[in-house]
């Protein structure tokens, strides 16, 4: 899949390099904050989600602590996608993806994971052209540190696959997603993403052919992903019928969707 853009190339150079391990003099407990934030997110409390991620990146970048802020912001660029905030979510990008460069941590698994959250994030607020070189990059870093079952493969080539959709390359597309799937199903856990991957796909299918019969195939193994006996109903699995239910509503599973939803108020309410 040889990049075929003629424009919008990632000059990886200027991200590269010996990485910054000089430590920060202080340092702000980003476990403790992640923690903090899950409970925030299991709870349905958004508004309070962003106001503890903006006021722990202000603490860090006030004190120093670039790797911190640059966590916060790798938080952010996920809040900022699940709330649509285009002002914001590209400000965090340009912000963390500024960082990288500064600190040379470009070819880092830690550092790729970010630029793949930022990658993300543009393709999201419209930019999958612009992203797609920078997903490149990070398969690159990827295959050169990581064993090719590694889990963030899975998230790497899902999101990759949706960039090559929006600029139309529907062939790359479909491949990407099948290695996404690939990696998802050896992982410890995978129903969840999967069932994610499978609307994913079907949406590609029905973006080239609205009666192709793998359509519906996509759907009901998206269900059965879904409804897998001792998947966790968590705050996580709430999160994923929120992506989940929308394709399930455009392509008449109007039940199904209808008991996805309920199921999340439950969740959200402790019930």
């Amino acid at each position: 899949m040889d990049y075929l853009e003629p424009c919008c190339c990632f000059d990886s150079s200027l991200y590269t390099g010996t990485p910054d391990a000089e430590p920060c003099r202080e340092s702000i407990d980003v476990p403790g904050v992640i923690r903090e934030l899950d409970g925030l997110y299991n709870a349905g409390r958004e508004q309070d989600a962003l106001a503890l991620l903006e006021g722990w990146r202000d603490r860090a970048r006030t004190i120093g602590d670039w790797r911190g802020e640059l966590s916060m912001l790798s938080e952010l660029l996920g809040y900022h996608r699940r709330d649509g905030n285009r002002e914001k979510g590209i400000a965090a990008v340009n912000e963390a993806m500024e960082l990288i460069r500064v600190h040379r941590m470009g070819t880092t698994v830690s550092g790729a994971t970010v630029l793949l959250n930022a990658a993300t994030t543009m393709k999201c607020f419209g930019l999958a052209a612009e992203s797609l070189p920078v997903f490149r990059h990070v398969a690159r870093v990827y295959g050169n540190n990581l064993d090719p079952t590694d889990y963030r493969f899975g998230g790497l080539y899902n999101n990759m696959a949706l960039s090559y959709e929006d600029v139309e390359d529907y062939r790359s597309a479909e491949q990407t997603f099948r290695l996404a799937l690939g990696v998802i199903a050896r992982c410890k856990d995978p129903d969840n993403e999967l069932a994610v991957t499978w609307c994913n796909l079907a949406e590609l299918y029905d973006r080239q052919d609205p009666e192709d019969p793998r359509i519906g195939e996509c759907m009901e193994k998206a269900w059965e992903h879904l409804n897998a006996p001792g998947l966790p109903r968590n705050g996580y699995h709430a999160f994923t019928i929120s992506k989940c239910a929308p394709s399930f509503d455009y392509f008449g599973y109007f039940l199904y969707a209808k008991e996805l939803k309920e199921r999340a108020e439950k969740i959200y309410a402790g019930t």
